[in-house]
């Protein structure tokens, strides 16, 4: 695996920006925010189309979850399983079998639940090209073809956190050790 040694990298502005409003809000700056951060751009980008995530993917907050824990379990990203299961038990509320059945591979006990899991990791392992029936699997689950969007732009915020993590191998915070993860 691929590491890049950040650590004579001096942030611009704006990334010190980001960094100080992280560690107002959180209480503290994740360190995938830290190595993020080595290039503005990247930070950037991934902070903003976080909060739009949240704000406009048009899923609830357990949903959101449900979405980015199964395209880090598909890409193989511990870093994002461990802040994301920390998140989905301490923020969002995300039923503990639900983010335990996406941690572990296995069936979500939610049958809705369980079609945005799916959707989610088909569309991320085969890079969108999916099947019709796959689609209509997941609009027969109670979601519309907006949703469908919602999850590829769920996706593209993850794939910029997790290619980053495994390009710059984050420590994972204090904050997320009781929700360490291996595949």
């Amino acid at each position: 695996m691929a590491h890049l040694n950040l650590e004579a990298i001096s942030a611009s502005s704006i990334t010190n920006e980001i960094l100080e409003t992280t560690k107002k809000s959180m209480g503290f700056t994740p360190n995938m925010y830290l190595t993020m951060g080595a290039n503005t751009a990247l930070l950037d980008a991934y902070t903003y189309a976080y909060k739009s995530f949240r704000a406009n993917s048009g899923f609830s907050p357990v949903e959101q979850e449900v979405v980015f824990l199964s395209v880090a379990y598909e890409n193989n990203c511990e870093y994002c399983m461990a802040a994301h299961s920390f998140v989905g038990d301490m923020m969002t509320k995300v039923p503990t079998e639900v983010t335990d059945a996406i941690r572990n591979g296995k069936e979500i006990p939610d049958a809705k639940l369980a079609a945005l899991s799916k959707l989610s990791r088909s569309l991320t392992a085969s890079r969108g090209n999916v099947a019709q029936n796959e689609v209509d699997e997941f609009l027969e689950a109670g979601y519309s073809e907006s949703h469908v969007l919602g999850v590829i732009a769920g996706i593209a915020v993850k794939t910029m956190s997790n290619y980053s993590n495994h390009v710059t191998n984050p420590e994972i915070d204090d904050a997320f050790k009781g929700r360490i993860w291996k595949k």
